[in-house]
Parts: structure tokens; C-alpha cells; sequence
């Protein structure tokens, strides 16, 4: 059977439910038999635990954390200490097998060049990350779990600028992720004319299999916040959430983006800052604004469900550009959409239509156009779904598609520098409504939207060139579609 046939039959079989894969929240033995797991697993007396739980659900680990900063940061640290652990070890491979670096020189950037710009409210949420898993026993520095934080900014942006900078002889080409779909709708465009957004991550499926985390934060100040995310990281970081102030966010990378502001703060603490702070699209605009980084550039995708209004906020670092609207959409794909942020701070080609970014982009207005004034939630899970692929004009899963599918694309991605059946795409989906928000709640799925899955044994047979992967590669399984809610518990 040729290769691309087995890769489509293995995904219809895996859909259909004919394989099953290791469970989505199960981590190594080593971990487990040091790290008992369970509903609402909390055996330590420690205060700073008060209020905090876990429970599964629709394989999404759902954490609730509350109280101060450094309270919030020990729950979360405490609590999901295996999840932790083991994502750093992924996230460690990977940005060190793809720059070259080693990891001490990711620990050093973090320490010196991230840590002394994060906001110290987030220094000591952090802080208490890394004290919560020191009292699970999980042996990861400070400067482990600022990187782990860091991880799309460090090795993506900050390390392209430093080997330019320090003329790097064996500097390695580094293309800025562009990973993510993802749309906002408001006004007549909707079924009921009040805001629609939801949002598919991209990502490897090594990272991918491991981004199932819905948070549900109180903070001592600020707004609480409902948002998926990866272990150990303190913002949603492929970014979907919503606050108590009614602010609906999401957004998608700029696809080959460069730039760095080494005095600039991080990405990570900015995003959670306006997550947390913003009750209103001016001051989520603001607020990522404040001493850009240019780190893990973004068009951001905003709903503000107190007035109805939406915006599209492309976020450079020479350029910037925002288009509001109460009557209309946003739509995002990784394409960087204002003349001045594509001549300044990308590579990217908008006349490419063969591009994934571009592809996408296509297919999300015609959708638009088809569904104007039936947009609602059911309809958002059907679109981040979507296989049509409007440069081949038909049905077929690959990087040209909303639920993308990289491992079954013969050709890959070159403007991200993905190879032929590069085992990435999309990871999770997420959907909310002006309603949902309004009682802090969104409906979410685990694995690709579409409910297909992935099965690392038999795709690695296939493709053996990346048997590198094999070590931390698993099966991602999809879940069902699940609602959350704040407050909620098992």
C-alpha cells in the first residue's frame, strides 16, 4: 500500500475509534508511582492548597487555582507536577534539537534576559511553581520553569536574533511558528448578533498530545479567567480564554515573522497580564503593547460581550495595525494582514495561495460568506473541523486544511520549514459564545477537532525519519467535545 494511502486509511480507522491509543492525562511510570494522581488528588496539608483541586473530564485535566500569586503558582506547580515534569522533558528536546543550543544556554537566557522583565506578580506566581513541584519531588530548577514558560519565544525569536547578533557560524535557520486557526464574529454575521469565537491550536504532536489543561484561575486582583494551556505555563500560550469582564480572546502567529527587543518583556507575562487586567479591548490592546518583546508575535482576535464590539490586533514589533467592528469578522490563519507589518517584521508572502496561511485564510471567508447570520457555537466546532483545501479544490486533510493534518500532507509546509508528513497540526479546539462568557464557559476538545486520531506506532513505522521522536512521540486520541465552566468541580 503506498504511504499516503496507509496514512488516510490509519486516520479514517483511528477516527472510526478502531485503535485506541494511550489515554490522553496518563504520564510515565516513573512519575506516577512517586506522583499518585486521582479526582481532586490534594494529600498535603500545606494552606497554600486551600480552595485548589483537579478532576478529568473529556481527557482535558480541569485545575482550579485560587489566592495570591505565589499561592496560585504553588497549586499549580503542586497539582500538576507529573503533567509538568514531563512536558519540560518534550519541550526541552525540542528547542534544544531544533536551534542547537544546549539547555544551560536556554536556562541563562531565561534567567538573564526574560526574568528580570517579568512583572514581579508573575516572578512570584512562578516562584511558586517551581516551590509546588519541589514538594512533589520533581527535580526542575527556577530557571526550567521560566524557560518552560518561554519555550515559544526563546527558541523561535530570541535565539535568531542572538546568533545574528553574535554571528553565529553554525547559526540554524529558524522559521517563526505559524500555527493556528481561528475566528471572531459579531452582528448579523451571527445567530443571534452577539459575538462568536473559537480557535484551533497548532502545534508538533509531541507538544500537542501534552496541551490539555483547562484552567480556571481567581486571582487575589484582577478578573478570573477560564482558558486552556500547557503544564506549568502561567498563560494560555496558543492563546484562548475569556476573563469575568466579559473579554473573549484568542489569536494566531504571524507565519515568518523576525524581530527581538532584548529590552522588551516577555511575551508570556504580557498575554497573562492582559488576560488577567483587561475589561476592554483598548486596555487588552494596551497592555500588549507596554514594552513588546516582539516575542511570539500574534494577530490577536478580541470580543468585548459587554458591548458586542470585535477586533483584529496585529501585533508586531516595528508595526502594529487594530480593525474594530459591531458588524462583521475577524478571521486568522498564521497571514500577517497590514502592508506596513509585512514589510517590516515578516518574510511572508500574502500572494501565495498555495501557502497553508493563505489556503486557510481562503477557505475561513468562504465559510463566512456561506453561514452569515447562522454563526453560533455548533457551527464554530464544524468550521475549526473543516478539510477542504481550496488550493487542490477538494476535500483532503493536510496543512492546507482549518483541522490541519501534517502528518498526512505529502508535501509539508516549507514556509514553516514542516517536511513531508511532519507529525504537527491541529491539537485541540475551542469554541464560545457572548452567552457562554457571560457565565464563564466554553466548549473545548482534546486531540483534532475533527475527532480524528493519531497513532504514533504505525505512523513512525511509516515514516521512519522520525524515528528521533519515537522516545516521547505518543498517540493522540481525540476527546469529545466538552463544555467548562468556572467553578466547577467533578
Amino acid at each position: 500500500m503506498k504511504r499516503r494511502e496507509f496514512n488516510r486509511k490509519l486516520f479514517r480507522m483511528a477516527g472510526a475509534g478502531v485503535a485506541l491509543g494511550t489515554l490522553g492525562n496518563v504520564v510515565p511510570t516513573a512519575l506516577t508511582s512517586s506522583m499518585p494522581l486521582g479526582e481532586g488528588f490534594v494529600p498535603s496539608s500545606d494552606p497554600r492548597l486551600k480552595g485548589a483541586y483537579r478532576f478529568s473530564r473529556g481527557r482535558w485535566a480541569y485545575v482550579h487555582l485560587e489566592g495570591t500569586p505565589s499561592e496560585i503558582g504553588f497549586q499549580h506547580g503542586y497539582l500538576l507536577a507529573p503533567e509538568i515534569a514531563d512536558a519540560f522533558k518534550a519541550v526541552a528536546f525540542t528547542n534544544c534539537r531544533g536551534t542547537g543550543k544546549s539547555k544551560e544556554f536556554f536556562r541563562r537566557a531565561a534567567r538573564e534576559n526574560l526574568w528580570p522583565k517579568v512583572y514581579p506578580e508573575y516572578q512570584e506566581e512562578i516562584q511558586g511553581i517551581h516551590q509546588g513541584l519541589a514538594a512533589r519531588h520533581v527535580a526542575m530548577s527556577l530557571d526550567d520553569v521560566i524557560w518552560l514558560n518561554a519555550m515559544e519565544e526563546l527558541s523561535d525569536y530570541y535565539v535568531p536574533w542572538y546568533d545574528a547578533r553574535h554571528k553565529v557560524a553554525e547559526a540554524r535557520p529558524i522559521l517563526s511558528p505559524g500555527n493556528c486557526s481561528a475566528f471572531v464574529a459579531t452582528g448579523s454575521w451571527t445567530k443571534d448578533h452577539q459575538i462568536v469565537i473559537a480557535h484551533s491550536c497548532w502545534t508538533s504532536y509531541m507538544h500537542g498530545e501534552r496541551w490539555n489543561i483547562i484552567f480556571d484561575i481567581a486571582p487575589e486582583h484582577g478578573y478570573r479567567i477560564l482558558m486552556d494551556g500547557f503544564p506549568g505555563v502561567i498563560t494560555s500560550d496558543d492563546d484562548f480564554g475569556i476573563n469575568a469582564s466579559g473579554m473573549m480572546v484568542t489569536e494566531t502567529t504571524i507565519s515568518q515573522f523576525h524581530g527581538w527587543n532584548p529590552d522588551g518583556k516577555p511575551e508570556f507575562a504580557r498575554s497573562r497580564k492582559a488576560m488577567q487586567y483587561a475589561a476592554s479591548i483598548d486596555e487588552y490592546i494596551q497592555i500588549m503593547l507596554d514594552e513588546n518583546n516582539g516575542g511570539y508575535a500574534n494577530d490577536w482576535l478580541l470580543g468585548d460581550r459587554k458591548t458586542g464590539e470585535i477586533a483584529q490586533f496585529e501585533l508586531g514589533l516595528k508595526a502594529y495595525r487594530v480593525w474594530r467592528a459591531k458588524e462583521g469578522y475577524f478571521v486568522g490563519s498564521n497571514f500577517a494582514r497590514d502592508p506596513k507589518v509585512i514589510a517590516e517584521d515578516t518574510h511572508f508572502d500574502p500572494q501565495d495561495l498555495s501557502s497553508s496561511p493563505n489556503a486557510r485564510r481562503a477557505r475561513w471567508e468562504q465559510l463566512m460568506q456561506q453561514y452569515k447570520g447562522r454563526i453560533d457555537v455548533s457551527l464554530g466546532r464544524q468550521f475549526l473541523s473543516d478539510h477542504y483545501d481550496t488550493w487542490q479544490k477538494k476535500t483532503e486533510p493536510n496543512t492546507r486544511t482549518l483541522c490541519g493534518h501534517g502528518d498526512l500532507s505529502s508535501t509539508g509546509e516549507k514556509i514553516w520549514d514542516w517536511h513531508p508528513y511532519d507529525p504537527s497540526g491541529a491539537v485541540t479546539g475551542k469554541v464560545t459564545d457572548s452567552r457562554m462568557t457571560g457565565e464563564l464557559a466554553f466548549v473545548a476538545r482534546r486531540g483534532h477537532p475533527c475527532g480524528g486520531n493519531f497513532l504514533a506506532k504505525p505512523f513512525l513505522e511509516a515514516h521512519p525519519q522520525y524515528v528521533w521522536q519515537k522516545p516521547l512521540l505518543r498517540d493522540m486520541q481525540a476527546g469529545p467535545w466538552t463544555t467548562f465552566k468556572a467553578g466547577e468541580r467533578a
